[in-house]
């Protein structure tokens, strides 16, 4: 198949490159002559006016390590051994909060009892930062994640690191047993290496991706789910089926993907942004190096190459390897977390709720089309 690409403008009126399809959009996610880093990150293009995505990075000679430490520290909390022993937790928590969806009566919001909950409750227990601060972190992120109001965006970053720096402070003084402390005790064994000021904005980035886009994956499959009533009942009577589930409520749930309608060809709802690292050619076209590229996710997760002729929700689909979490050495780190929670939360949602519909016409559905992560306002439902 041909290179899908075309030249678009980005929200914040940059000029960028927009490619669309699976094959070449999975090659350069792992293409060395991409990157995040500008040699002048003031003037390069940027995707929007939030300052935590979409925004060039400086160079650093410590950039390899950084992330080869970061990539190691993580693993640890995300391996299949540990995380296998967390989902009794994880179970614990789904429960409770369907406990709350049943008793608050047919309608009710799935967003605001389940969504937004279940992601903040399992990143709080990991990181250790008290679950009752939610309403504030959440509150921030969604600052941070503005993409048309800069000053916005900025306090709401700022905000965020003081108060991760608050809670790296806490550690210094006491360890405990949680995510954070193993931050801080890495910065124990290397201080220069590891600075404070990496630690916070590690922890800060763990608490923003841990819960935000998780809940843009969670109203994803409610939407799914309660918009297709063969697919539920298939999952209901084949419990097998979940993780093959949670692999299309993933490749559906990228911002602008309208839940697996074709996205617009210029639409870069759900595109990675990266420079050119260097001059580079592209299905023919050169790419000038500092330019910015855009990996659109959201088309490749549709492409034909992916789907083949049946494009829509699909709970046997095998061999489904969309690029949601990306590709390559920037793969998310924290993948495995969010399909527990999705696997744990989905399998019981079908069980208890099998009637489970929208309460209202899905094209009412407001989008949070102003932030990075997208998701929705609401989600009203019935069972």
């Amino acid at each position: 198949m041909a290179t899908q690409m075309s030249r678009t403008t980005t929200p914040a009126g940059f000029p960028a490159w927009l490619v669309t399809d699976y094959q070449t959009v999975r090659a350069l996610l792992s293409d060395p002559r991409l990157g995040l880093t500008h040699p002048a990150p003031e003037l390069a293009a940027r995707l929007s006016d939030s300052v935590v995505f979409g925004r060039a990075q400086q160079a650093r000679p410590t950039d390899g390590i950084d992330h080869t430490r970061m990539r190691r520290l993580l693993s640890q909390w995300f391996s299949a051994r540990r995380l296998a022993d967390y989902r009794p937790r994880v179970e614990q928590l789904v429960d409770g909060l369907l406990d709350e969806l049943a008793a608050s009566g047919s309608p009710a919001d799935f967003h605001r009892v389940v969504s937004f909950p279940l992601p903040a409750l399992v990143i709080s227990d990991l990181l250790g930062v008290p679950f009752e601060h939610r309403d504030r972190f959440r509150a921030w992120s969604d600052e941070a994640a503005d993409m048309r109001d800069q000053a916005r965006s900025e306090h709401g970053s700022t905000e965020l690191a003081a108060y991760i720096a608050d809670m790296v402070a806490l550690r210094l003084r006491e360890d405990t047993d949680d995510l954070l402390s193993d931050l801080v005790a890495a910065h124990r064994v290397d201080p220069e290496g590891f600075t404070l000021d990496k630690v916070v904005a590690l922890g800060m980035t763990l608490l923003f991706a841990g819960h935000e886009t998780t809940v843009t994956a969670i109203d994803a499959g409610a939407v799914l789910l309660a918009t297709h009533p063969d697919q539920r009942a298939q999952l209901t009577a084949r419990a097998e089926l979940m993780p093959t589930a949670v692999e299309e409520i993933l490749r559906g749930s990228l911002p602008r993907t309208s839940y697996f309608a074709t996205p617009d060809p210029a639409d870069v709802g759900g595109a990675l942004p990266r420079w050119a690292n260097t001059d580079l050619d592209i299905g023919g076209v050169t790419i000038q190096e500092g330019e910015m590229v855009l990996l659109g996710l959201a088309h490749a997760n549709v492409d034909p190459h992916l789907v083949g002729d049946h494009q829509g929700f699909d709970v046997t689909r095998e061999a489904n390897r969309h690029l949601t979490f990306g590709h390559g050495k920037h793969f998310c780190a924290g993948a495995p977390l969010a399909r527990l929670e999705l696997d744990v939360l989905f399998a019981r949602v079908v069980q208890r709720f099998p009637g489970l519909t929208l309460a209202v016409p899905l094209n009412e559905l407001e989008p949070r089309d102003n932030l990075l992560t997208g998701g929705l306002n609401a989600l009203p439902v019935t069972w």
